[in-house]
């Protein structure tokens, strides 16, 4: 008998556009109300999107020689004439809730483009020249805040060396406060309660994609932009924010946009008309922000408004409606992009056979052959950018496996020393290691991962090749079900005792054998396209990632596991094998060391690969 459901199929809801993961997300640019002169660069913007100033700025490049006093006033439609800046400049801060109540400090100033400690307020009919800043600065900067209780941060110098200077502004005098971590200039700030701001991008030796909060005192690293960039604007606060526009390292002009929601930045749509040295609104939120004039190559007079929707559905995961407004049927999906190697921060020492840890951001290498016969105890971590020694381990030791999530907390395990084989294991708690339960057998050349608590590792060669597999709850080791093959140099990825993901090796021919681990025994499952040894991997045994090898000189060749199969995706930049140091998950993880074929390397590289929800298209055939 037929089912109603297979006559008359199912009902989904209708809905007038798409789902969003949030208001931010739906939200979208148009066209406002044109400038009515060209400007870029301005001294400073302030307010929001239905009562903003732009004042002071360039007409056109080069800006130093095209300085204007000029203000303008919008009101959410268009645009007019204000009063004018007393002193004339470009690249300053800029701050305030309104355009009737606003404050420009700094910047560069004529004659040419030194730099400036004049302040000026604005009333919404003339600029007062009130305190100076402590220190004289230029090259745009980022401000938040009141013209009664605000805040102005980075810059240049007046020698042109990038700022980190902080100051406090209480209506009537500057008071410096703490300094940002990351001296840099052309970067952008925003806050309408000085409090609560936070500043983005900017340029430290090329653009920059660090994002700092401000609590009204001290300034603390958060999350990275996706696009590093300099000469940005934006709109919101520091859990709320809005970056948009902006000139990459490449160098390109950008009309990027990024939503940040406290910790992390995600894409949303761009700004039509890309350009970057625009008037924002600091004192705007994330659903609503101004982008006014700016270089698009020559200064413009566009301006352009975001707005998010003030109703809009929840994205859910494999959700099918239809859209009445553009008549299609939609589903919504994980969509995964095309994966890329980037160049990271290089490690203090080079060396190869060493261990990693935590995350592409918060990431830690340990051990390692950093010279003939050596088993190193060096223990170095990672930013995200750069990396830094850190205590020793108290064993040397090399070609072992890094267990852990975090930089927290992580152990080393096994490995070479210099007596041969070792079983002893190593924690990290965070500022200090100690030696804790032993493995059952000795061994190198093993692989695994998982938790500070609760880890798995196999393969590797003691007396000979090894199928054995071992779970670690946090204070003892317990032999559970081997490998089917034994083999050593093994590839391998784990997140938990229950997930684990055994590729590669040597048992004793190269192998490209790959088994998964379901917390009770392994099973057989599809082989990688290259067959290698010395491989380092990531991920778990539904997604993981394969990297590096010694077969039998290194190759580049990355290989992504999707639950099922492996496919090849881009290669690494530098081939590399006789074990190195990896970390972080399949859509972002890092390699750093490893034997190049003719040296010890100390290169990071970084692998992203975006993953996003996405409404797709139904076609009905």
């Amino acid at each position: 008998m037929s089912k109603y459901k297979e006559i008359k199929g199912f009902k989904v809801q209708t809905l007038a556009s798409d789902t969003a993961a949030s208001a931010v997300a739906g939200g979208s640019w148009a066209s406002g109300g044109a400038l009515p002169a060209a400007k870029y660069v301005p001294a400073g913007s302030a307010g929001t999107q239905t009562s903003n100033l732009v004042a002071g700025g360039a007409s056109g490049p080069p800006a130093n020689s095209n300085q204007v006093n000029t203000s303008f006033e919008y009101d959410g439609s268009s645009w007019t004439a204000g009063g004018n800046l007393n002193t004339t400049r470009f690249g300053g801060g800029g701050f305030g809730a309104s355009n009737t109540a606003a404050v420009i400090a700094g910047g560069s100033r004529s004659p040419g483009s030194a730099a400036g400690a004049e302040t000026e307020t604005y009333n919404g009919t003339a600029f007062t020249e009130v305190a100076d800043l402590n220190t004289a600065r230029k090259e745009k900067y980022g401000g938040a805040g009141t013209s009664t209780a605000g805040v102005i941060f980075g810059g240049g110098t007046p020698s042109a060396t990038n700022s980190a200077l902080t100051e406090n502004w209480n209506g009537s005098a500057w008071t410096e406060t703490g300094d940002l971590n990351t001296a840099r200039s052309q970067l952008a700030g925003v806050g309408a309660a000085y409090t609560a701001s936070i500043a983005f991008g900017g340029y430290v030796s090329s653009g920059s994609a660090l994002t700092e909060t401000f609590n009204g005192s001290s300034w603390t690293e958060t999350g990275d932009l996706n696009t590093a960039r300099e000469g940005l604007s934006g709109s919101g606060t520091n859990t709320e924010a809005l970056a948009f526009g902006g000139l990459t390292p490449a160098p390109a002009i950008v009309g990027i946009t990024e939503n940040f929601n406290g910790s992390t930045w995600t894409e949303v749509s761009d700004l039509s008309t890309a350009r970057y040295l625009t008037g924002g609104s600091p004192s705007g939120t994330n659903l609503s922000a101004l982008a006014a004039g700016g270089n698009t190559g020559s200064a413009t007079t566009a301006t352009e408004e975001f707005t998010a929707p003030s109703d809009f559905t929840k994205i859910n995961l494999g959700q099918v409606y239809y859209n009445s407004g553009s008549n299609a049927f939609k589903v919504t999906q994980t969509v995964t992009g095309t994966g890329t190697w980037a160049s990271g921060g290089a490690m203090n020492d080079a060396t190869y056979g060493n261990y990693g840890a935590g995350t592409q951001t918060a990431g830690a290498e340990y051990g390692g052959n950093t010279g003939p016969g050596v088993s190193s105890t060096t223990h170095e971590q990672y930013n995200g950018s750069s990396w830094t020694e850190t205590t020793d381990m108290s064993t040397g030791r090399r070609e072992g496996i890094g267990v852990g999530l975090t930089q927290a907390g992580y152990i080393a395990v096994g490995g070479e020393g210099p007596g041969g084989n070792l079983s002893v294991v190593e924690s990290w708690n965070g500022s200090a290691w100690s030696e804790i339960a032993e493995l059952n057998t000795d061994r190198r050349r093993l692989n695994g991962g998982g938790g500070f608590t609760a880890g798995l590792v196999f393969g590797g060669y003691s007396t000979s090749i090894s199928a054995n597999t071992e779970t670690w709850n946090g204070s003892a080791w317990t032999e559970v079900s081997d490998l089917n093959a034994g083999r050593d140099a093994i590839g391998g990825g784990s997140i938990s005792t229950t997930n684990g993901l055994a590729f590669g090796g040597q048992a004793p021919a190269t192998t490209a054998a790959t088994e998964s681990y379901d917390g009770t025994s392994w099973t057989e499952v599809s082989d990688l396209n290259t067959a290698r040894y010395g491989i380092a991997g990531t991920g778990s045994n539904t997604a993981a990632l394969a990297y590096g090898v010694s077969a039998p000189s290194p190759l580049a060749i990355v290989e992504s596991w999707n639950g099922s199969s492996w496919s090849e995706v881009n290669d690494m930049a530098t081939g590399r094998g006789s074990g190195f140091a990896a970390g972080g998950t399949s859509l972002l993880a890092f390699a750093a060391g490893g034997w190049t074929g003719s040296a010890r390397s100390s290169a990071t590289e970084e692998w992203t690969q975006p993953q996003t929800d996405q409404n797709q298209t139904i076609t009905v055939s």
